[in-house]
């Protein structure tokens, strides 16, 4: 299917809208202008605000968790400890490529709204799941694991938002498409290298 070019820009401003100016600090004519559309055409396309918001998570959501899969897919045949990490190199990049938008979400997901609970059912869920389940393929069978897993995988949780929850701890490390990839490339060999200390 091809993609409309319109609802392209009008998504693309609308994502680095609600990353400077929050969801509610956006309005549909900011979002029309910088996206150099008529305001109809947003109506057209998402009915509202809400409707624009509710189209971008997920698409977000949803080519985030296709990804997730394929590489699930793919590393069907490394060890377990190679699988994670092809797992978070992917959940990074993706997050990466898509970073004001992931930046946005991560905030929206630390305020209790209805909005964040269905996505919480739907999303996060399955994202936490092949997230624990590959986790915990991983660590071996030792007495002190059985009890600490649990707070091991909050942990490699935590490493994986923190970029995006602290973005103001990294911008000035992020500016430019190779900047991202360097970063993705670091920031994912720093994550490996505890894994590697974890499961030794």
């Amino acid at each position: 299917m091809k993609k409309n070019p319109s609802k392209l820009k009008v998504m693309d401003a609308a994502s680095a809208l609600f990353f400077q100016k929050g969801f509610h600090g956006t309005s549909v004519r900011d979002i029309a202008e910088k996206a150099a559309v008529n305001v109809s055409l947003i109506s057209y396309y998402f009915n509202s605000k809400q409707g624009l918001l509710e189209y971008g998570v997920t698409q977000y959501y949803e080519t985030y968790l296709k990804a997730i899969e394929e590489t699930l897919q793919k590393t069907e045949n490394d060890t377990e400890l190679e699988r994670l990490k092809k797992l978070i190199n992917t959940i990074i990049q993706y997050k990466q490529i898509n970073h004001q938008f992931s930046c946005f979400i991560h905030r929206e997901l630390s305020l209790d709204s209805v909005f964040v609970r269905e996505m919480a059912v739907t999303y996060i869920a399955k994202e936490n799941y092949y997230i624990r389940e590959t986790f915990y393929a991983v660590l071996k069978p030792q007495k002190q694991l059985a009890m600490d897993r649990d707070f091991l995988l909050m942990q490699l949780k935590g490493m994986i938002i923190t970029p995006y929850v602290l973005q103001n701890e990294w911008k000035n490390q992020v500016v430019g498409e190779e900047s991202h990839k360097l970063f993705v490339k670091k920031y994912v060999h720093s994550i490996n290298n505890w894994l590697d200390f974890i499961v030794q």
